[in-house]
């Protein structure tokens, strides 16, 4: 059972063709009868649309082409009720403002469009898919700028897999100009799996000086599948991160060893908080111990910033301050 149109209509609008004459006999055309019509939600209100097909009369002509209005097909998708106006407004608040799918919707709703968060949802993934269609053209103008400059591309290609047993999200990257090429969640590793995402961009033509992945085993025997002649290296951060993993674990352990020392400064805080009188001391013991615990959050990027060694650096230098200031304070006393 069809379900009723929970749209309502403030106005009907008639498109006709941009064409006006045939283009094989030059007469003139004719209305024939509606191509479509359906009712359409957008962020000016909610429109009636009605594509009136036109065409040749002429019976010596052999034209039978039905013409439509271009303005009306780019209106709207084929079988959403959304205007184009509204999926790029969703495009726009989640990808330029962050925006969740129910603050999406609550927004919307707010604008007088009639939507819920799983209508904002699918609305999302045709945006996506249309920024998807089109990459190769948006892509175009760079691609060419890096080749003309360095005489090719360098692919890098890496997987992320969330949680054990999920899809892993494969990019492939133009490490040049940092532009994404592709993305595509993957349920296999496998290398016929993605030679499938490979093969694409190798079809856009572009030279390709190499290929640059973390040395995971499918990827290689991709690359040696599809593109045997071009030359492939591992990934100079994974080689790093692999190598310094005996350095990281050190590190690891100097920084938990360092706050396990520092666990008594909340001690010193209940003090201050007791007491009854508020001493300059205790103001520059309060300005220590805020200065300790943003050192114990610092964090750092292995294997090139290693965290435990900035804390022990940071505190060594917090503790060489005291001393400063005790050493004043015993230099001045009677």
């Amino acid at each position: 059972m069809r379900t009723k149109n929970r749209l309502n209509a403030i106005e009907s609008k008639y498109y006709s063709p941009e064409i006006t004459s045939c283009p094989e006999c030059g007469n003139k055309l004719k209305y024939c009868h509606p191509v479509w019509r359906k009712t359409i939600s957008t962020l000016e209100g909610e429109f009636k649309i009605i594509n009136l097909g036109y065409r040749c009369v002429n019976d010596s002509c052999s034209n039978n082409t039905v013409y439509r209005s271009a303005e009306a097909e780019q209106l709207s998708m084929k079988h959403i009720t959304y205007g184009m106006d509204v999926i790029a407004r969703i495009g726009h608040l989640r990808f330029k403002e962050h925006k969740t799918r129910s603050e999406i919707a609550t927004i919307l709703t707010e604008m007088q469009v009639k939507i819920s968060e799983r209508q904002v949802q699918k609305l999302y993934e045709r945006y996506a898919l249309l920024l998807r269609s089109n990459v190769e053209e948006n892509l175009k103008d760079t691609l060419e700028e890096v080749v003309k400059q360095s005489g090719g591309l360098i692919l890098s290609i890496d997987g992320v897999q969330p949680e054990k047993g999920n899809e892993t999200l494969y990019v492939i990257r133009e490490v040049l100009s940092g532009t994404i090429l592709a993305a595509q969640n993957l349920k296999s590793s496998a290398s016929q799996e993605l030679m499938g995402i490979i093969q694409p961009i190798i079809d856009w033509g572009y030279p390709i000086q190499g290929f640059v992945s973390d040395g995971q085993q499918s990827i290689r025997l991709a690359i040696e599948k599809i593109a045997p002649d071009i030359p492939y290296q591992y990934c100079q951060f994974h080689y790093f991160k692999d190598i310094a993993k005996p350095l990281v674990e050190k590190d690891r352990k100097l920084k938990t060893n360092i706050k396990k020392k520092l666990r008594g400064i909340r001690e010193i805080e209940r003090k201050i908080e007791d007491s009854s009188s508020e001493t300059f001391e205790e103001e520059i013991a309060s300005d220590y111990i805020a200065a300790i615990r943003s050192v114990l959050l610092e964090d750092g990027k292995p294997p090139f910033e290693l965290p435990g060694t900035r804390v022990f650096e940071r505190t060594k230098a917090i503790k060489d301050s005291i001393e400063k200031c005790l050493d004043k304070k015993g230099d001045s006393s009677p």
